[in-house]
């Protein structure tokens, strides 16, 4: 179920990503960078930009789904190391990013933000991602 509080996507993460699937309280997005396997939740809750603003029951629910992706995702990738973090000091709507990192991959050991400018999905790419990932990405249970 998605959109069961009115939630308006802040347009640069509109512009930056493609809709993956949607969990209770967030919806996953993948950033348009075929150089890292790259994704967003973004809980559906207007003007929250911190995790403590969203409601204890949330913060849970917000967890459970990070943790539920991070593992799908560092399977799916065969990931070296997850990157999770909330910055948001660019786009202020609150957005947890997955970032699947390997030891060869072209920013490693440094974070990937700001590293090297992005390079987009061809529609083919962008739809085999699409297509591996809601193949695995059941609703956390």
């Amino acid at each position: 179920m998605h959109n069961k509080h009115r939630f308006q996507l802040h347009p640069q993460l509109q512009q930056d990503s493609f809709p993956v699937t949607y969990f209770d309280l967030c919806e996953l997005r993948l950033i348009n960078d075929s150089q890292y396997p790259w994704f967003i939740l973004v809980p559906q809750r207007d003007n929250i930009r911190e995790i403590y603003q969203l409601t204890p029951v949330e913060q849970q629910q917000l967890q459970h789904e990070s943790c539920f992706l991070a593992e799908q995702l560092a399977a799916l990738y065969h990931a070296d190391k997850m990157n999770i973090a909330a910055i948001g000091n660019i786009v202020p709507q609150l957005h947890i990013h997955h970032i699947v990192r390997y030891t060869h991959d072209k920013a490693w050991p440094a974070p990937v933000w700001g590293k090297y400018a992005a390079s987009a999905y061809t529609e083919a790419q962008r739809d085999e991602q699409l297509l591996r990932l809601q193949a695995i990405l059941k609703q956390p249970a």
